[in-house]
């Protein structure tokens, strides 16, 4: 019988500051079978199915529980939420093309937004967690690409990349037109370079940080 570990799971997805996966769960509960673990938390699912201010998603490749998304504006209230911890039009756009056309250099950004430069937000953005260097474009001059992360997934609510909505979807909901070029389909001619390892990314990053120092963005 599983009906034990049914308030296990809903306590440690609660409980956990980020998604807890399937993967953890098993090893949490080791002792249990797997098929009583499944049953569980399909059955924390299905109480959360109910009406209610919580909700348990999926998300980023795991579960977590979240309030409902028409409840946004009070649970931001009991917050505080500051204007300055909102993104900008800015790095809303670039967020969304990085999304949509990752991986892709800070030039290929600047392009597809019509702007000089785009290295300003995106600082913005790896400061935020949301945006990550994925590993050089190998052109002249071996450019740093950047892809979105976990975190990124998180926040928005997204299991994964295939999650986003359609384009005209998303301008919708941000309130602002986003770059045509975003609903053309990407092509790539080499490997994604996803597999660059933390300790390049590490060793990287001065070289990164020193690069964006040294531009601003400036809209035509």
């Amino acid at each position: 019988m599983s009906d034990h570990l049914k308030p296990i799971i809903e306590a440690l997805i609660f409980a956990s500051p980020e998604p807890v996966t399937l993967k953890q769960l098993y090893k949490l509960l080791d002792s249990e079978p797997k098929e009583d673990v499944d049953t569980a938390l399909a059955a924390v699912r299905a109480d959360y199915e109910r009406p209610g201010g919580l909700q348990l998603v999926e998300v980023a490749g795991g579960y977590q529980i979240t309030t409902k998304p028409e409840l946004h504006e009070w649970v931001r209230q009991l917050f505080h939420e500051r204007t300055t911890q909102k993104l900008s039009v800015q790095s809303l756009e670039t967020l969304a093309v990085i999304a949509y056309k990752q991986p892709v250099t800070a030039l290929e950004i600047a392009e597809i937004r019509g702007v000089s430069s785009s290295t300003g937000v995106l600082s913005t953005l790896i400061e935020r967690k949301l945006v990550k260097t994925v590993g050089r474009k190998q052109v002249v001059g071996r450019p740093f690409m950047y892809g979105t992360t976990r975190e990124f997934l998180e926040r928005f609510g997204l299991n994964d990349i295939s999650d986003l909505p359609k384009v005209d979807e998303l301008s919708d909901a941000l309130g602002f037109e986003l770059p045509g070029a975003l609903s053309e389909p990407t092509i790539t001619t080499s490997p994604l370079p996803f597999e660059a390892t933390e300790e390049q990314a590490a060793a990287e990053e001065p070289e990164r940080a020193e690069g964006m120092a040294e531009d601003g963005e400036t809209v035509h």
